[in-house]
């Protein structure tokens, strides 16, 4: 069992930045979440269908995190262990993961509609700022305070319970991997903060992009971690 979570593990550590690299490179991304909405929407209607899938297919991503929390958290040596500490890892990572799931799944599911209305041949002047105008709402409720703000909140959670966890049983290097990752994550949320309050957000944009960058790496040396303490011990 522990393998096959192992590798589940590095899987989606790599599953993950698949979208992430294909939306850098034809969509912007992240930086084109802090631009106009009126390029935002005109650049996703010319993405057309393969850009609306690659959000969706990032937004399931995020999703894969609700039962890789549950099983990475709740094992019997850890409910044995310390139950408490298992139990509140598993459930921040996957409350985590529907909340970035339902931030990104609106580029899905809302901002085509909006985005082709933006576009449409017969769009006036006022029907174009309406778009906007909706997008803007949208952008900020959906993207920043569900999915940036309180997902990657409970993400950071998630991941500094799990790797205190790992602390404990003397797996450090997947541990300090973690407790950097989580700092840099919660660090992250207070871009969006910063930007309500007319404050420039780029140094903790910055904070966010490493601290993926490591929870993809904790996720491929906890990966590594289980695989290694399932393997049967050589005579």
């Amino acid at each position: 069992m522990n393998q096959r979570i192992g590798w589940s593990a590095i899987v989606l550590a790599i599953a993950f930045n698949m979208p992430y690299a294909i939306l850098a490179a034809s969509y912007e991304y992240p930086q084109i979440l802090r631009m106009g909405a009126a390029h935002v929407l005109d650049r996703f209607a010319a993405g057309g269908a393969p850009l609306v899938l690659t959000w969706y297919a990032f937004g399931l991503t995020a999703f894969a995190l609700i039962p890789m929390a549950i099983a990475l958290a709740i094992t019997p040596a850890r409910m044995s262990a310390q139950p408490a500490r298992a139990i509140a890892a598993a459930a921040t990572g996957a409350l985590s993961g529907l909340a970035q799931a339902v931030g990104l799944w609106r580029w899905a599911f809302v901002v085509p509609d909006v985005a082709r209305a933006h576009v449409a041949s017969d769009a006036t002047a006022a029907s174009r700022s309406a778009s906007e105008a909706a997008f803007a709402v949208l952008n900020q409720y959906g993207g920043v305070a569900v999915g940036e703000h309180l997902g990657q909140l409970l993400l950071a959670l998630f991941v500094l319970l799990l790797a205190s966890l790992q602390h404990d049983e003397r797996q450090r290097v997947a541990a300090t991997l973690g407790i950097g990752t989580a700092l840099l994550l919660a660090i992250g949320t207070d871009e969006g903060l910063a930007l309500a309050i007319g404050q420039s957000g780029e140094l903790l944009s910055i904070a966010t992009i490493i601290g993926f960058l490591g929870l993809s790496a904790w996720l491929i040396a906890t990966g590594v971690g289980m695989i290694r303490s399932a393997a049967p011990a050589r005579p």
